[in-house]
C-alpha cells in the first residue's frame, strides 16, 4: 500500500496565516507514470498525479506562473472560480485565450469572491485535463469559521479517469477517425488505482485516521467522461457543501457526483478500529456506458487490526437512476452567514429566458483518415460548435477582428420535436458554428436545459464559466413552460457552477447576468465537449467601471498565425 496519510490542517494553525495573496510555481512538462504494470508518458504539473494542491481563503488573491516546458500548447482553467470582471485569467482555450506555447510561460491572476470550500484547476485544451489537474482549497475568511462541527483534519479526494497513453492523442486520433475515443482503463482516487485491477504493482490510496475524529472529504470529480458514486464502507457521509457553496447538511450512505463538480462531505471515525473501503463506481443512464470498475481506497484507523472484505462495499449499480436521483434531490441551499445571500431571479425578474436541446448528432466526414462517410458530433440547439484560431474574447473586445464568432446563437430549438421519445429514424446531423449568446449586464436569466434522446442519450454535466447559478427546476420528459414552471424550487435551490441534465429530461437554472465578460459553457463529458457540446455566454459592459470588464493584461499569449 502506498499510505498518503490525511493532510493534518487544524485551524488554529489557519488562523496564524494572514495572506491575502498568494503565489504558486506550475512547471508542467512529460514525467513516466507506471500503473496497470504499464509505464504512461503523460503532461503533469511539478512531476505529479494529480497536480498540487492551492490552497487560500476566502476572498484572497492568487497568481500562478505556469510554465510550458512540454511539447505543445494549453491552458489553465481555475474551475468554478468567478473571475468578477476578469475573464482574461479564466482560461479555455480559444474562449478567452490562445495557448500557452512550449517554452513560454503566462502568470495567471485569480480572485476569489464569494467562494468557499472545495474547487479545482485543470487544462481547457483538447484532453490534456486528464492529467493536468489539481485542488484549489479555499479555506474560510480569517473572521470565519465553518458552519458545521469544527473537523479534526480535511483530506483532498480527486477521482480520476486513468488510460494507458496520452490523453491528447487519444482525442486526437478519434477525432481525425470521426469515431468515438476508447474508455477508460482505469479509475484512480488520487492517482491510485486500488487493488481490483489485478496488477500487483499497483498502489491503493490510504487514509489514516483517529478514532472518534470528524474529518472533512473535499471529493472532487476530475473524470473525463464518468459520473461517479462514492462510498465508505460502514460509515455515513454528511454532504455541507457543493461547487464551494454551503448546502444543508443531509446524511447519505454514498454521494454522485458529475465531472466538474465538487462536494464537501464530513465523516466520523465511530466505527470498530480496523480498515474500511471507501470505492467509487461510475454511474450512467446512457446506451454509451463507461466502464463499469470499482476502484478502491482504505479508510483507515490507528492501530487498526484485521484485513478488508471487498464484498461488503455498498455502491449503488452502475445504472441506479433511483440512487442517482434520491441523492441529487436532497441538495438545498443553506441560509448562513458564510454563503452569499441568497438572490434567485424571481418570475418578474426575467427577461432572458434560452432553452437549449442537448444532443449528441452526426456530421460529414470527409478526410482520409475517417473509417465512415459520417463523424461524431454534439450539439446545443442543433449547433456544434466550431472552435476557432484566435479567441473569443479578443476578438469582441478588440471589436476589430471579424469572423471568429457570431452574435446568433438561437434562444429556442430551431426544431420542436419529441425530444425524448424514440429517436431512431430522427436525422441526427447538426449544424456547425461559432455562435454566442449575447446578453446585459443585469438581465435575469432562466436557462432551460433539455436533455434528447439523440444518439446515445444520457445524463450530462453542464458547467458555466464565470457564475454560480440557481438549480430551480428538474423534471423527466419534455420541459412544459406552462405547467413546469410551478415545480420550480425558488426557496432554497442549490448554488452550483455544473449541474447534472438527467436523461430524457430537463433541468432549469435561473441567475442575474452580473459578470460581464466572455464565458464558456459546456458539457464537462469530455467526449461531448470534443465533439463540439458547447457555446459561449457574452455578458455585455453595463454602463460603469465597476459594471465593465477589466481592460485585457499585456502578456496574453499570443495566438497562433497573428
Amino acid at each position: 500500500m502506498a499510505s498518503w496519510f490525511v493532510g493534518v490542517l487544524f485551524l488554529s494553525t489557519l488562523l496564524l496565516c494572514s495572506a491575502d495573496v498568494h503565489h504558486y510555481e506550475f512547471f508542467v512538462r512529460e514525467s513516466n507514470f507506471t500503473k496497470l504494470c504499464n509505464t504512461t508518458t503523460l503532461l503533469v504539473v511539478n512531476d505529479s498525479y494529480p497536480g498540487p494542491e492551492i490552497r487560500v481563503h476566502k476572498g484572497d488573491t492568487v497568481f500562478v506562473n505556469v510554465h510550458n516546458q512540454g511539447n505543445y500548447g494549453f491552458t489553465i482553467h481555475w474551475h468554478g472560480v468567478k473571475q468578477p470582471r476578469n475573464p482574461w485569467f479564466d482560461g479555455p482555450e480559444f474562449i478567452t485565450q490562445c495557448p500557452i506555447q512550449p517554452g513560454t510561460n503566462f502568470t495567471y491572476e485569480i480572485i476569489l469572491s464569494d467562494e468557499i470550500g472545495t474547487l479545482w484547476w485543470h487544462a481547457h485544451s483538447d484532453w490534456t485535463r486528464g492529467s493536468v489537474h489539481g485542488a484549489f482549497i479555499i479555506l474560510p475568511a480569517e473572521n470565519e469559521t465553518y458552519p458545521f462541527p469544527t473537523p479534526y483534519a480535511d483530506q483532498t479526494i480527486i477521482l480520476e479517469s486513468w488510460y494507458n497513453g496520452d490523453y491528447k492523442q487519444i482525442i486526437d486520433d478519434a477525432l481525425a477517425a470521426g469515431v468515438a475515443p476508447r474508455t477508460a482503463d482505469a479509475y484512480a482516487i488520487n492517482g491510485h488505482l486500488g487493488d481490483t485491477y489485478g496488477c500487483p504493482n499497483d498502489t491503493i490510496f490510504l487514509m489514516e485516521v483517529h478514532s472518534e475524529n470528524i474529518y472533512l472529504l473535499r471529493i472532487i470529480n476530475a473524470a473525463m467522461n464518468e459520473e461517479q458514486f462514492f462510498t465508505i464502507t460502514n460509515h455515513t457521509l454528511i454532504v455541507v457543501a457543493q461547487d464551494a457553496s454551503y448546502v444543508r447538511m443531509f446524511t447519505t450512505d454514498y454521494i454522485m457526483i458529475s465531472p466538474g463538480q465538487t462536494m464537501d462531505v464530513l465523516v466520523i471515525a465511530d466505527q470498530n478500529v480496523g480498515q474500511y473501503y471507501m470505492a467509487i463506481r461510475p454511474f450512467s443512464d446512457s446506451a454509451a456506458p463507461p466502464n463499469d470498475f470499482i476502484t478502491t481506497g482504505v479508510f483507515q484507523y490507528t492501530n487498526n487490526e484485521g484485513g478488508l472484505n471487498a464484498s461488503l462495499i455498498p455502491l449503488p449499480a452502475m445504472n441506479d437512476t433511483d440512487a442517482m436521483l434520491n441523492f441529487i434531490s436532497q441538495i438545498r441551499y443553506t441560509n448562513v452567514s458564510q454563503n452569499p445571500t441568497i438572490s434567485v431571479p424571481a418570475d418578474t425578474d426575467i427577461n432572458r429566458r434560452v432553452y437549449i436541446t442537448i444532443a449528441t448528432n452526426t456530421l460529414p466526414c470527409n478526410t482520409s483518415e475517417c473509417v465512415s462517410d459520417t463523424r461524431f458530433a454534439a450539439s446545443l440547439n442543433n449547433v456544434s460548435f466550431v472552435s476557432p484560431r484566435i479567441d473569443i474574447l479578443q476578438a469582441y473586445y478588440g471589436n476589430n477582428i471579424t469572423g471568429v464568432f457570431t452574435q446568433d446563437f438561437p434562444f429556442n430549438p430551431p426544431v420542436f420535436y419529441d425530444f425524448t421519445g424514440n429517436l431512431t429514424d430522427f436525422n441526427t446531423e447538426a449544424g456547425e458554428g461559432t455562435r454566442a449568446i449575447m446578453v446585459n449586464y443585469g438581465d435575469a436569466v432562466e436557462m432551460v436545459l433539455q436533455t434528447t434522446q439523440l444518439g446515445a442519450g444520457g445524463s450530462h454535466p453542464i458547467h458555466l464559466h464565470g457564475f454560480s447559478f440557481y438549480w430551480v427546476g428538474i423534471g423527466t420528459g419534455n420541459f412544459n413552460n406552462e405547467t413546469d414552471p410551478s415545480t420550480y424550487n425558488l426557496v432554497d435551490p442549490p448554488f452550483i457552477n455544473t449541474v447534472h441534465s438527467p436523461a430524457a429530461g430537463w433541468v432549469t437554472l435561473r441567475f442575474f447576468a452580473n459578470n460581464p465578460g466572455v464565458w464558456y459553457m459546456h458539457c464537462h463529458f469530455e467526449r461531448h465537449n470534443s465533439w463540439g457540446m458547447s457555446t459561449v455566454l457574452i455578458v455585455r459592459n453595463g454602463t460603469t467601471t465597476e459594471t465593465s470588464m477589466r481592460p485585457p493584461p499585456s502578456t496574453m499569449p499570443r495566438c497562433p498565425g497573428t
